[in-house]
């Protein structure tokens, strides 16, 4: 076994994470983001007789310009299944070997559920684990729907015969724009943090083929006189598409959008969106019911699978 380090190509990266469920942050276009946002990213492609087994991507930071720190988040990918055994030298050697001077720290939170899986025997756990809701989009709509809770579900029926109330794709950069700004103004007074502004164009950048890396989903009502011409934004959504699986990055509503229940349509509608590009699981961005009660209960309520994960490990 051996590691091959920053050799692997995009399209070789991709082709080989497609057929698996790959979180966002083991996503080319996300490493190659934060590259472009002056952090260091590096690839390891782990092979084993002349296969490739493992991928894991690494977003590295130095503090004090002492201390470099790798962090590799719901990875590493295994490509083929391994024994727990061949998995904890794979650990060992993506440590030995990572490219950052020392001293530095090389960080896990694989895509594990159990804290004690044999995989992580040789690690410590230095953190507890990150939980989100994950969609199975390869179920039939009426299973979708079924799934919801019953609240939820009833609101989605009260947007549905809004027939005011419109949604529609919104994909160009200056509709991005207003959405990027409104969830900046969101994040100030609701007191929560997410991915860089820039982010997102950093990332669409880095795709290959850029159309087919976000979906947003705009919802709006017809305007009061005298303006009866224009519509009205009252809700957004923005999913980031990244192979087999999408990831829901931002949403924003206003005071008409939540008395009309916009985004319990706007989710059903890119549930429906999704299954049509091919997309088989959602990933919803995390939950966390103290500081984020309201957000977690909508996801909650789409009847998603709750995933809490195992850890971050040293």
């Amino acid at each position: 076994m051996h590691i091959r380090w920053n050799a692997i190509q995009q399209s070789e990266w991709e082709q080989l994470q497609a057929p698996h469920f790959t979180a966002l942050q083991q996503d080319w276009a996300y490493g190659a983001s934060f590259q472009a946002m002056g952090l260091d990213c590096h690839r390891a492609e782990v092979i084993q007789q002349g296969k490739t087994v493992a991928l894991a991507q690494f977003i590295c930071r130095r503090y004090g310009g002492i201390l470099g720190v790798a962090l590799c988040t719901r990875g590493p990918v295994w490509c083929v299944p391994l024994s727990a055994k061949e998995q904890q030298e794979i650990y060992r050697e993506l440590q030995r070997s990572c490219p950052p001077r020392r001293p530095r720290w090389l960080l896990f939170s694989p895509a594990l559920t159990e804290p004690r899986d044999p995989s992580l025997a040789s690690l410590t756990r230095v953190m507890t684990g990150y939980s989100t809701v994950l969609i199975d989009l390869t179920q039939t709509p009426q299973q979708l729907r079924a799934a919801c809770e019953g609240r939820w579900r009833n609101r989605l029926v009260a947007a549905e015969r809004e027939n005011k109330m419109m949604v529609r794709a919104a994909n160009t950069s200056v509709e991005m724009q207003w959405l990027f700004e409104a969830e900046q103004a969101q994040r100030i007074e609701k007191n929560f943090y997410g991915l860089p502004p820039h982010f997102i164009e950093h990332y669409h950048a880095a795709r290959a083929d850029p159309s087919s890396t976000l979906l947003m989903l705009q919802a709006e009502v017809e305007s009061s006189p005298p303006h009866q011409a224009e519509h009205l934004r009252i809700a957004a959504m923005l999913f980031l598409i990244h192979g087999s699986t999408a990831t829901y990055h931002v949403g924003w509503t206003n005071a008409v959008g939540r008395a009309r229940h916009a985004h319990n349509l706007l989710m059903w509608r890119a549930f429906e969106e999704l299954r049509a590009l091919g997309i088989q699981t959602l990933d919803l961005g995390g939950i966390n019911t103290r500081s984020l009660a309201g957000i977690s209960r909508f996801k909650i309520g789409t009847g998603g699978k709750i995933v809490t994960y195992a850890g971050t490990y040293v």
